[in-house]
């Protein structure tokens, strides 16, 4: 073996302090020499028993490069710190006649404790030089993957993963060592606690090699995990069709609320209220009366019934007595007119009248063909559809027709009625797609009014947007809906809807003391706009 000559060489172990850089040699110092390898089986073995042993300035004087391979070896043994390293000479290619280089491949297994046995394999090439064969050092040769100005680390620190996630996969929950805790740009308040309610904090048994780069960011995680391995739930809603509603119902100076379902599978896709509004669960089960949003419900009646269809005649004057109640519109008199333009134009003495000539529970009857007497458990929510039941008497009959009286329903229910009656089907409101414990429970299901009822309902509730109430969303794309005004308290004041649908979107607005359904129309526009 040739002598070897190395300024100031330090034999370290895996719990030795930091290394020191190796000294780059001046233009005058002596050249680095090593041990001599007659052929290529023998300096790939050599290198890889010094290396195995932590002997890492032998091992690093059987490369082409020791000045480089040196600082390199000895880091990977200070930072993985294993409490042993197995090498082995897995082939050696054959020399090719006059040729100064081959390919060596190799296994490494380091024994990183606590059960981390990482194992890999790679190749290295090793060339002629002079009577003697060296490995070409490259940061490959440490591991297949590593690239100049990388390095390999531990983490035993649990990275922030997605935990829950929209329907498009976009990250809603993260998990990790700051916990369980929304993604900063998701704008969902009224669900913060549903989303992150279904999901635990990372493990804290994390353990991973990783490739960083020269600042230490990770690359690439070579072996163990920095993540829990738990696939992340999957929600139904949407981000874009939650930022549209909330920044809808952040633009408004009131309380307002935006509840949006898909009506072919039920998926909440928002459900936004802004501060106005406060933070308690309103838009979910706070039951309010629905004015003439709940005409639909009153029409159904009425076409199940016979008793009118779309196009019957029917009186709309300004004001009518009915029973011992006196029913008033809001300034207009449509005279005799038919059904479908009494919808549009939202005639209370209309659906008054036919109130009056419907048995007293069918009201109920239709309401809960919309799912508005339903019952659903979805996990992580506490929801109310509405509550309408059978009219005690005459004039509590006339005064649910036109959605006062009793009658009660929530934001999700209006949206409920809105889906049902795109879907053509009973729709069950869900907020977590797959299995596994999220399912909705469906306590009190529905069934929806027949098709040739709901056929109808379209073309009266399309009609409302193209000449009716609610022109304002004439430019916002084929959407079909009601609005609706609905006193409370002394009377003095009114809640403002609209309720209805655009393609596979439906959706409630409700405005708490709006004393227009104007307001609603305009909000509901500037949410259909941003919705994608």
């Amino acid at each position: 073996m040739a002598a070897i000559v190395v300024a100031a060489v330090v034999i370290l172990t895996g719990g030795s302090p930091a290394p020191e850089a190796a000294a780059q040699p001046s233009d005058s110092a002596a050249a680095v020499t090593g041990p001599v390898a007659p052929d290529p089986t023998s300096a790939a073995q050599l290198y890889l028993n010094d290396f195995a042993g932590n002997h890492t300035d032998d091992a690093s004087l059987l490369t082409d490069d020791p000045h480089a391979a040196a600082p390199a070896l000895r880091d990977a043994w200070y930072t993985l710190k294993p409490k042993d390293v197995q090498a082995k000479v897995d082939k050696v290619e054959p020399v090719a006649a006059g040729a100064a280089k081959t390919t060596a491949s190799y296994t490494l297994t380091w024994n990183l404790g606590a059960g981390h046995i990482w194992s890999y394999s790679g190749t290295f090439d090793v060339v002629k030089a002079g009577a003697s064969w060296d490995v070409h050092w490259t940061p490959a040769v440490l591991h297949p993957k590593l690239q100049a100005g990388q390095r390999l680390v531990i983490s035993t620190a649990a990275a922030d993963q997605p935990a829950v996630v929209d329907r498009e996969g976009k990250t809603l929950v993260v998990t990790g060592p700051g916990g369980v805790r929304p993604d900063t740009a998701v704008k969902s308040p009224l669900l913060l606690s549903a989303l992150t309610g279904q999901v635990t904090s990372s493990s804290s048994d994390a353990f991973a090699v990783q490739r960083v780069d020269t600042s230490g960011k990770a690359l690439e995680t070579l072996f163990g995990k920095v993540e829990s391995g738990e696939p992340a739930l999957k929600s139904t809603l949407s981000t874009a069709v939650q930022t549209a509603a909330q920044s809808a119902v952040d633009s408004y100076k009131g309380k307002a609320v935006i509840v949006a379902i898909q009506p072919s599978t039920g998926g909440l896709l928002a459900v936004a209220q802004n501060a106005a509004a406060g933070t308690g669960p309103s838009a979910l089960n706070g039951l309010y009366a629905p004015g003439s949003t709940f005409k639909i419900a009153t029409a159904t009646a009425a076409l199940e019934a016979g008793v009118v269809t779309k196009d019957s005649q029917v009186p709309c004057p300004l004001t009518a007595r009915i029973g011992t109640r006196t029913i008033s519109n809001e300034g207009f008199d449509l005279g005799t007119t038919t059904v479908h333009k009494a919808f549009a134009r939202s005639c209370n003495t209309t659906f008054g009248q036919l109130a009056s000539q419907l048995p007293p529970d069918a009201l109920e009857k239709a309401a809960s063909q919309y799912g508005l007497n339903a019952d659903f458990d979805i996990p992580g929510l506490t929801t109310e559809m509405g509550k309408v039941v059978a009219a005690s008497g005459a004039d509590e009959q006339v005064e649910d027709g036109i959605g006062q009286g009793t009658v009660q329903v929530s934001p999700l229910g209006e949206a409920l009625m809105a889906a049902t009656v795109a879907a053509g089907k009973a729709v069950t409101p869900k907020l977590w797609q797959g299995s596994g414990g999220t399912e909705t429970t469906v306590n009190d299901g529905y069934h929806a009014p027949p098709a040739s009822v709901l056929a109808s309902l379209r073309t009266m509730m399309r009609e409302v947007v193209t000449g009716g109430t609610a022109t304002g969303l004439a430019r916002s794309g084929t959407v079909y809906g009601k609005t609706g005004t609905a006193q409370f308290g002394s009377g003095a004041e009114a809640h403002g809807w609209f309720v209805g649908y655009r393609g596979d979107l439906a959706f409630s607005v409700f405005l708490e003391g709006s004393n227009d359904s104007g307001p609603a129309v305009t909000l509901g526009a500037k949410f259909l706009s941003e919705a994608k």
